[in-house]
């Protein structure tokens, strides 16, 4: 985030997403401060964990294991039962016109399916007048890569939608070497209809995930599901979800939630994405760099 100092006792700062607050004004002191801070509790808490953590023999090792075993059968069979009740949710008839540019020039709803009877779009905060995609959005984007081929298998498209010029997006899409297709709605009515696009000044009637959001942004991300009847050519929406919604889409959050440290984010709350960078603005990129 940028910060940038007043002379009226506050200062202004613009998030990732390009949203700027006014807050009271602390010193370059205090920031450098509360940041360190922050980092040193993180710090802090780990050692205690590597210290305190329970060590225990083999065998008691193995009951542990096994009980926590018996909560995570219980919460996949869980998982099982909501992917049932999601495929039979009632389904509502998509009656506009929707037309999209792309790789491919003007193409409609219709033909984003190809020659499959299910579509998945992805909705990706990335407006008009941005210059880059949102990080945050970056991050699912890069978890999508090489998976068409897969999901093609099974009779289903995917696509990323967003509101800015197809020429931003393809820019864009260059610099972070994905594979996937991606379209403009910009104009179209489609973003706003989903319920993830919203035109400011906000009134407060806006509504996001199913609600009135605590906090809102022009653009929003979500994933919608469309089903397409090949005989009478009626296209249908049948699922949208939005913010944490989309969670299980991030490998790298549900590795993490395997080891000791877990996603180590608390020090971010509320924000607990904002340690995140798109791929290529890391310092140290790991041993699979792009």
């Amino acid at each position: 985030m940028d910060i940038t100092q007043k002379d009226t006792g506050s200062y202004k700062r613009r998030d990732r997403f390009g949203v700027v607050f006014t807050r009271p004004a602390r010193s370059f002191t205090q920031i450098v401060f509360t940041l360190s801070h922050s980092r040193l509790k993180s710090s802090r808490a780990f050692l205690e964990m590597s210290t305190t953590h329970a060590v225990v023999s083999p065998q008691e090792w193995l009951n542990a294991r096994k009980a926590l075993l018996a909560k995570e059968k219980e919460l996949t069979r869980l998982s099982d039962e909501i992917a049932k009740e999601r495929r039979a949710l009632p389904w509502e008839e998509v009656s506009k016109a929707y037309v999209f540019d792309g790789p491919n020039g003007k193409e409609t709803l219709e033909a984003l399916f190809k020659d499959k009877s299910q579509l998945i779009v992805y909705h990706f905060m990335f407006g008009p007048d941005a210059e880059a995609g949102c990080p945050s959005c970056s991050f699912y984007g890069d978890h999508h890569n090489g998976t068409d081929a897969h999901l093609e298998q099974r009779d289903t498209t995917w696509v990323a939608v967003s509101r800015a010029p197809y020429d931003k997006l393809a820019k864009y899409k260059e610099r972070m070497g994905w594979s996937w297709k991606w379209v403009s709605a910009d104009g179209n009515g489609f973003p706003e209809d989903m319920k993830v696009s919203f035109n400011p000044p906000f009134d407060g009637t806006e509504v996001y995930n199913y609600g009135q959001p605590k906090f809102l942004f022009p653009e929003m991300h979500g994933l919608s599901v469309f089903f397409k009847d090949k005989e009478t050519g009626k296209i249908y929406h049948t699922y949208s979800t939005y913010a944490r919604g989309a969670d299980i889409l991030l490998g790298t959050h549900n590795e993490l939630d395997f080891t000791p440290k877990g996603r180590d984010d608390e020090e971010f709350a509320p924000y607990k994405m904002a340690w995140l960078k798109r791929h290529d603005e890391y310092e140290n990129q790991g041993d699979g760099a792009w």
